[in-house]
């Protein structure tokens, strides 16, 4: 048990970075990963030693999130993330690196949430597509389309935010 302890606690920052792609805002995704880690312990004795451990945890996230959305009734969301300058910084190169990262942000917020999911589990957390589908429950199929759906969207509103930055109107 205190192997699993341990192992947990190192890989809090990915369960972090996929409740807040799930929850979208920092307090739910704190929420969240106390409640998976909670569900985890309480359950430790079901995860096969040898198996990855933060698939099993995703797993769990997936699923504490999606009951934690029947019960729940709508919330806004507010973000509390916030950046400061750093000394020796180009201040136009970091604005318009902190807008670009902002957009992308807000472009990620607004996907379906399966295409967001499927997105941040194999883009950021770097599972595969067979590890993100049995995070998921769905077939290895339904990842890869959701991942190209999501890639194609981004991909569409960051050309028209940049053609919009450069020309100044929108399309």
């Amino acid at each position: 048990m205190a192997d699993i302890r341990h192992r947990m606690v190192a890989i809090l920052p990915k369960l972090r970075a996929f409740a807040h792609s799930l929850a979208r805002t920092t307090d739910g995704a704190d929420d969240l990963v106390q409640a998976t880690c909670e569900k985890a312990l309480r359950a430790a004795d079901t995860w096969v030693e040898g198996t990855r451990l933060d698939s099993w945890m995703f797993r769990i996230m997936q699923n504490q999130w999606i009951d934690q959305k029947r019960r729940a009734r709508p919330q806004m969301t507010i973000d509390s993330d916030s950046a400061s300058p750093l000394m020796g910084e180009d201040g136009a190169r970091t604005v318009e690196a902190r807008m670009t990262l902002k957009s992308v942000r807000d472009f990620i917020d607004e996907l379906p949430e399966e295409q967001r999911a499927v997105l941040v589990l194999v883009c950021v957390e770097e599972l595969s597509y067979r590890e993100a589908a049995e995070v998921l429950d769905v077939p290895l199929g339904t990842v890869m389309s959701r991942l190209s759906r999501a890639r194609s969207t981004l991909i569409e509103a960051v050309e028209g935010e940049r053609r919009v930055r450069r020309t100044g109107v929108s399309s």
